[in-house]
């Protein structure tokens, strides 16, 4: 019995090259025109390409005539991946740090916890600070509160509270996102 095979569907190019521009006319920019642009027949650009050894690649498809580049379209494409993978690694990655406390939570393990949110918000981190009410303890409600705003109040220079208190199940949240300045 042979393997299951899978099938991967070719991935179509994202833009138009040579013989697969359909437009009768084309916008040509680049080099290889006089005056930076020219509006010609599309066979004639491809001829123009083709003579520099290069490759006619629709760029704007949607505009009137659709504007086309004489290329190398290897290197266009790679320097196109390039820009794409720059682009997602400079993308803010978003830390959530969590921080717990119970409604009955002493001063020193307070300082302790607000020593460390405030190390995370430095980071550039965000810091979720939350209550965790056990048993009969969730009675407790307003102390957890209470120990939330003072949480907060103590972070104002190095974060803003995103989202006040706010009861989910057994649990009170907070949400402190950084500072733009304090990096």
């Amino acid at each position: 019995m042979r393997g299951k095979r899978t099938y991967t569907p070719r991935q179509e190019e994202p833009y138009k090259v040579n013989s697969k521009i359909r437009a009768r006319e084309v916008r040509v920019v680049g080099d290889f025109v006089e005056g930076g642009n020219a509006v010609m027949a599309t066979d004639k650009a491809v001829a123009l390409a083709e003579e520099n050894g290069l490759d006619l690649v629709e760029i704007s498809p949607s505009a009137s005539p659709p504007v086309c580049k004489v290329i190398d379209y290897a290197k266009f494409k790679y320097e196109q991946k390039k820009k794409q993978k720059e682009i997602k690694s400079n993308a803010a990655k978003t830390v959530v740090k969590e921080i717990r406390f119970g409604p009955n939570t002493d001063d020193h393990d307070f300082d302790f916890k607000l020593k460390h949110a405030i190390n995370f918000l430095k980071d550039g981190a965000k810091v979720k600070a939350y209550v965790h009410f056990v048993g009969r303890t969730i009675v407790f409600k307003e102390r957890g509160e209470m120990l939330l705003l003072k949480f907060a109040q103590a972070l104002e220079d190095y974060g803003q509270v995103e989202q006040l208190p706010k009861m989910e199940g057994k649990r009170m949240n907070i949400f402190v996102s950084p500072k733009a300045g304090k990096k």
